[in-house]
């Protein structure tokens, strides 16, 4: 079992690809590309469960450990991906301290948390390396809340102040949005959404992350403070890079028409 919450509290710049399309090759690849950790999102991406038992078999071949982003706070979606081998899970939505403890319970074992046990699952080997398995994950699962309105960013102190949560990270199209910004990432009170989640971290003890929508504002966002990121996904660079081959293609065929 793979797990990288010590990296990510250390402040380790980690950057990561999302998954979305349901596809254990498209892991595989992000794994064998060097990235630090894979994004498989199960809010707004393709797969569902069942593809994503395939994904995390596919995620165990690399050093690029899972954080699996649930499509909400509720208990038993964490203790079926958790089960699955997750290295940590995403909450979208958190808009309180009390949502944020709600999500910090459900990642723990008791007494430190409400997670069901179970010995025959894949993150304890099937029972092989329960014990093992069973005595680290309270303390080395990561637990990443997401901020994605105005009302998180004003909670975002008191939601960095819960024990048991590791990361707050922004989610910048919902941000952007909440604040009547929409996709507008260089817009002062986005920015100074930024700056205010970042100082909550940094106050904490927590890391602050974010995922980049361009690659031009890497530089910018890393010297905020943003260390646990995602900078691109699965369908993104397949999207892009047939577009990219279309549009060369297309030059040409308008050149045998003229």
């Amino acid at each position: 079992m793979q797990f990288i919450r010590d990296r990510v509290l250390k402040g380790e710049v980690m950057f990561g690809i999302g998954a979305f399309l349901g596809s254990g090759l498209t892991v595989e690849m992000i794994g064998a590309a060097g990235f630090d950790w894979t994004w498989i999102d199960c809010e707004h991406g393709a797969q569902d469960f069942s593809e994503l038992i395939h994904q995390m078999q596919a995620n165990s071949i690399y050093r690029a450990p899972a954080v699996v982003r649930i499509a909400w706070n509720e208990a038993p979606r964490f203790k079926r991906v958790l089960d699955l081998g997750a290295a940590g899970i995403m909450v979208p939505y958190v808009n309180t301290a009390e949502e944020a403890e709600l999500a910090a319970e459900a990642m723990r074992y008791p007494p430190n948390g409400i997670r069901g046990v179970a010995k025959f699952n894949r993150a304890c080997g099937f029972g092989q390396n329960f014990s093992d398995y069973f005595s680290k994950a309270n303390e080395n699962l990561l637990t990443v809340v997401q901020v994605e309105t105005r009302k998180s960013v004003e909670n975002a102190d008191e939601i960095a102040s819960v024990n048991g949560v590791d990361v707050l990270f922004i989610g910048p199209l919902d941000l952007s949005v909440s604040l009547g910004v929409a996709d507008n990432y260089e817009h002062p009170e986005f920015l100074e959404s930024m700056d205010r989640v970042a100082e909550a971290c940094k106050r904490h003890g927590k890391a602050a992350g974010i995922l980049v929508p361009r690659l031009d504002y890497l530089e910018s966002w890393i010297a905020k403070g943003f260390t646990f990121l995602v900078v691109g996904s699965d369908g993104g660079c397949v999207a892009n890079g047939l577009k990219n081959i279309a549009a060369v293609c297309g030059k040409h065929k308008k050149k045998e028409a003229s």
